[in-house]
């Protein structure tokens, strides 16, 4: 996986961002993905969801490849509407909420499923209604995300991609444009869905929550996947330089003592 960027003399340089990272993820299985900024995290993220262009490798949700078909033992990308297809089996939570802001709550989870799914409206507001109240926001259908905090516009994006019924969830960093006292009730929202089996792939920087809800925590550094085990093995007993330092930073930084 590689990027582009211009430097001060404007030429176009290649960055490689992701180098041949092998990651496979079990069904209910919660995967947690931690890593210094910059380490690729958010970018593999975005290749599973056919968000970011790959230049190598194969990716499938599914049993389906993601994006890409082979030709000749080549990728050749397939259509979009294949794709958006395909997509649906990947729920997407990011750090911003993407909601949209002319939509109450019950209008943003149900437009996918009436755009996408083409459910009736009365299908689609029934299951909205169930996953919102899912996310303890049951009391807010009615409400446009001008009028919701921030934990709750987040709420209702999980629920949103919750309502898909996607083979896996993505989490990336659905906390961090959280203000503090508002972490927590995302954090236990996340918690239930793992509880309830849903597979997950996460990405985040909340070392105690990583330790609690994963089923195994993946390292990342420079595009590579450096470490991966067990969460006990790798907070008590971490192999790798980098991933002590990364837990040895979040011991000492602020955010460590706030989550």
């Amino acid at each position: 996986m590689w990027d582009r960027f211009r430097g001060k003399t404007h030429e176009v340089k290649r960055v490689e961002v992701l180098k041949g990272v092998n990651l496979e993820v079990a069904q209910s299985e919660t995967v947690v993905i931690l890593g210094s900024s910059g380490s690729g995290k958010s970018t593999l993220l975005r290749c599973i969801n056919k968000l970011e262009t790959i230049d190598a490798g194969r990716i499938y949700v599914h049993g389906h490849m993601i994006g890409y078909r082979e030709q000749n033992g080549a990728l050749v990308a397939e259509r979009a509407s294949v794709t958006a297809k395909k997509r649906t089996d990947v729920g997407m939570v990011f750090q911003h909420f993407n909601l949209f802001l002319n939509k109450t709550a019950l209008g943003n989870v149900m437009a996918p499923l009436r755009d996408i799914k083409n459910l009736s409206a009365a299908d689609a507001r029934i299951k909205a209604v169930h996953h919102l109240e899912m996310v303890g926001l049951g009391d807010k259908l009615d409400n446009y995300p001008s009028k919701l905090s921030g934990g709750q516009k987040q709420r209702v994006a999980i629920a949103r991609a919750l309502a898909m019924e996607p083979a896996v969830m993505l989490f990336d960093e659905p906390t961090s444009a959280l203000d503090p006292e508002l972490v927590g009730e995302v954090l236990a929202v996340i918690k239930r869905i793992a509880q309830a089996g849903t597979t997950m792939v996460i990405v985040t920087h909340e070392m105690q929550f990583a330790r609690e809800i994963a089923t195994r925590i993946v390292v990342m550094d420079q595009g590579l996947i450096v470490e991966e085990g067990p969460p006990e093995t790798i907070f008590t007993n971490p192999q790798h330089d980098k991933t002590r330092a990364l837990l040895s930073r979040s011991q000492t930084s602020p955010q460590a003592s706030e989550s």
